[in-house]
């Protein structure tokens, strides 16, 4: 107890600002540590003490699902549901021959049964047919129906954080036949995505549904992994039940443009098909006002978020690149990568074949299997839409104007396609200007690479008992921090270790930097703490995972937009000295595991008998 209680007998002095990740010359002499006994007994103490706010974010649960939902939700906040049924979500229309095709009962025939009705962009009735075998822009996807339409998507904003809801209809058949399936008004959809993207960060998480045949239903949103927080019992069950634990879809192949968007023609129209007779032709197909554009954003950070998938994929994570269009024609639009991005997207962009000038064994039967899937997707492509056609949407991306391919139907040359696709398949030089695609991990901190976080006011208060017990004297040990990173109030990816150093009370009025524990002494792996947030390491003890005060385990950081106050306690032995070193750390779940700010805040506390 210390309420109310004056801090007498005390000499305290706190260095601020003393950073530093080695010692400057050799260390000082010490008293003898403390027996065994005595050490365990001091550190169960601390443990003790501080055992509400000493725990990992993201552990509550060993399910995949439900531990990828609480990381996400650690970086990136709340997690909305995934609901293609609100008012704002968009239904992606399909085109054949220039025309708007949708599903409806044909009222001129008996038995009005189901077929596709065809209107042109003046909104006038063209026909009716009964399949679809192709359509004007088919999906680049590979897996799922070329021509599917009454797909849906979900878009949900704050600040800096976007959330891409994808409600995809898709069948085994090729060509889609007139069952209600089809129809717009059935919630029935068999593919469920969902993207998390941070504009200012670059961090990018996905979600996939489960893929065991099961039909989802956009009338019933779908809960978020991991629930909506730690305590919901019931959401974090029901999202087990629905997405897939095994992560078998690579979303990162195809959602590498530094972007929660994928740029085709399938769903973002963007500008294609501009040259038709007005703008007011192309708005039937076009999604630009609700998923804006970007431009190239290469040199921006992207990290994937997810430490399971991440682990599944860790070898195309690590090896994927961004690549520079040696020819200068591909400059502006995306980020061009040695990923789908590149080896799908970018050829069928430019109605050209992959191309590689001296391909090894794995590229010869890579290029192939794209080669077969670009000619797969060409199959269902309407002749309306080739350049020779009436569209001339295809190629969509043209030098110089991009998807604007109302300037003109000159499309990449072979010889400046030959250079780009060398490099698009990694097999390129100096010219091709790679750079890793996925950036690291920022630790917290102003040091290299760091978030910029900055820990302040750092002080150590002692409080004695009020019935003078000095076995229940405390020392305060308090700092400020505010985890700004990326802009997100709740973010709880962030935790503090310490390590604290206790000698006899010395004669001399100062420590020496070398008295203190290092950077290093908090990070040493070769210390195995057991699991124990408090463990005795040589010479110093080291305490985990501080997180802030009231910060109670296994629930949702608070918002706030103004630093946070951490508090760590001791007990305050008389005639010790204290030298404590805090360093934060940030949990980056993904398969960098953890990384440390490069300095850390040093304090020290005189303890004298009275």
């Amino acid at each position: 107890m210390w309420r109310n209680v004056k801090s007498h007998a005390l000499l305290i002095t706190v260095i601020s600002l003393a950073w530093s990740a080695e010692p400057m010359g050799p260390l000082p002499s010490r008293a003898k540590p403390d027996d065994a006994e005595q050490s365990r007994a001091f550190a169960e103490t601390v443990r003790d003490l501080n055992e509400t706010v000493l725990w990992k974010p993201a552990t509550a649960s060993d399910n995949p699902v439900t531990k990828f939902g609480d990381e996400v939700r650690a970086v990136f906040g709340p997690i909305p549901q995934g609901d293609c049924g609100d008012g704002a979500a968009q239904s992606l229309s399909l085109q054949v021959d220039g025309n708007t095709v949708d599903l409806k009962p044909n009222l001129e025939k008996p038995g009005r049964p189901l077929e596709f009705e065809h209107r042109n962009a003046a909104g006038e009735f063209v026909k009716w047919t009964t399949g679809i075998a192709q359509c004007d822009r088919p999906s680049l996807a590979g897996d799922v129906t070329y021509c599917g339409m009454n797909s849906r998507v979900s878009r949900v904003v704050k600040g800096n954080i976007e959330w891409l809801t994808f409600c995809r209809k898709s069948m085994a058949h090729q060509r889609i036949e007139p069952v209600p399936y089809w129809e717009k008004s059935n919630p029935q959809y068999s593919r469920l995505g969902m993207i998390g993207f941070n504009w200012a960060t670059g961090e990018i998480a996905f979600f996939d549904g489960r893929h065991d045949g099961a039909l989802f239903d956009w009338t019933k949103p779908s809960v978020p992994p991991g629930g909506q927080s730690y305590g919901d019992t019931l959401g974090r069950a029901e999202a087990e039940a629905i997405y897939d634990p095994t992560f078998q879809v690579q979303c990162s192949a195809c959602h590498d443009n530094k972007g929660p968007y994928v740029l085709t023609p399938h769903i973002r129209q963007l500008q294609l098909g501009r040259h038709l007779k007005s703008r007011s032709e192309t708005l039937l197909t076009d999604l630009d006002d609700y998923l804006p554009g970007s431009s190239n954003r290469d040199k921006a950070p992207f990290r994937v978020v997810g430490s399971t998938y991440t682990k599944i994929y860790k070898t195309e994570l690590q090896n994927a690149k961004t690549v520079r269009d040696p020819s200068g024609n591909c400059t502006e639009c995306h980020s061009l990568t040695t990923q789908l991005t590149g080896q799908r997207f970018a050829p069928d962009a430019v109605a050209k074949e992959p191309w590689v000038s001296d391909p090894d064994w794995s590229q010869i039967l890579r290029v192939r299997a794209e080669q077969t899937k670009l000619l797969q997707i060409d199959l269902h492509r309407t002749d309306w839409a080739r350049r020779f056609g009436t569209g001339r949407i295809h190629p969509w991306m043209v030098p110089i104007y991009g998807t604007d391919v109302s300037q003109g139907t000159r499309g990449i040359s072979d010889n400046d396609w030959h250079r780009l696709s060398n490099c698009l398949w990694d097999a390129g030089g100096e010219e091709c200007g790679y750079q890793p695609l996925y950036t690291p991990c920022p630790p917290p901190g102003t040091g290299p690479g760091g978030d910029g976080s900055v820990v302040r006011n750092v002080s150590a208060t002692k409080a004695s008992s009020p019935f003078g017990d000095i076995a229940e004297s405390r020392l305060r040990l308090t700092w400020m921090y505010r985890n700004s990173y990326g802009d997100v109030s709740e973010r709880d990816d962030v935790r503090f270790d310490a390590a604290i150093r206790l000698s006899t009370l010395p004669d001399t009025a100062t420590p020496r930097e070398g008295d203190y524990p290092t950077v290093e002494d908090v990070k040493d792996e070769e210390i195995v703490d057991h699991g124990k947030a408090v463990v005795n390491a040589r010479d110093f003890i080291r305490v985990h995972d501080i997180t802030y005060s009231g910060h109670r385990k296994y629930t949702e950081a608070e918002a706030s937009s103004e630093p946070r106050t951490y508090e760590l306690v001791l007990p305050a032995k008389c005639n010790r000295r204290y030298l404590v070193l805090i360093l934060p750390k940030r949990f980056c779940f993904d398969q960098t595991g953890v990384v440390y700010a490069d300095r850390g805040e040093r304090l020290y506390a005189d303890i004298p008998c009275r």
